[in-house]
């Protein structure tokens, strides 16, 4: 809106999902929320990403790492990259007026994702179920906004 960008994903199933689909998609939209609450000025964006991988990973899924959450606003992709893995007081600080997406991938088996030819889809290389959730965060002067959650939507 207004020559501003917004990216969000949310995931759906479509038929009956198995045991693990239904688990690996709960795990990572629970880290997504995790990693939003934490939002405010202040916080280290390694906060983040280390409580993400502690909580996936505590459950015995895996964090993809080729990809990761960015800046955005006039320009789609931007600075920073968002980490959803890494050490706790490290990274930039967020301050208020930074927006930016969260937006985990889990993988059932190792963390490892390859790039299929068409150039878009990407899959896990060990063929294991992944699940991504994403919402575009605005830091706030006294914690956040989610921009891209609608009526409804939990957290």
């Amino acid at each position: 809106k207004d020559g501003y960008h917004g990216d969000t994903s949310k995931l759906f199933f479509i038929g009956k999902p198995s045991i693990i689909a239904k688990n690996i998609t709960r795990i990572s939209h629970e880290a997504l929320g995790i990693a939003i609450k934490m939002v405010k000025p202040g916080v280290q964006l390694g906060d983040i990403g280390y409580a993400i991988q502690r909580h996936v990973e505590s459950n015995n899924y895996s964090v993809v790492r080729e990809y990761c959450g960015h800046g955005i606003g006039k320009v789609f992709h931007e600075e920073p990259q968002v980490l959803h893995y890494g050490t706790p007081g490290t990274g930039l600080t967020l301050q208020a007026g930074m927006t930016f997406t969260i937006e985990p991938m889990v993988n059932a088996g190792k963390r490892h994702a390859k790039l299929l030819p068409d150039g878009w889809t990407v899959v896990t290389k060990d063929r294991s179920l992944s699940a991504q959730w994403e919402h575009t965060i605005l830091v706030t002067e006294s914690g956040h906004e989610v921009l891209t959650q609608l009526p409804g939507d939990d957290l």
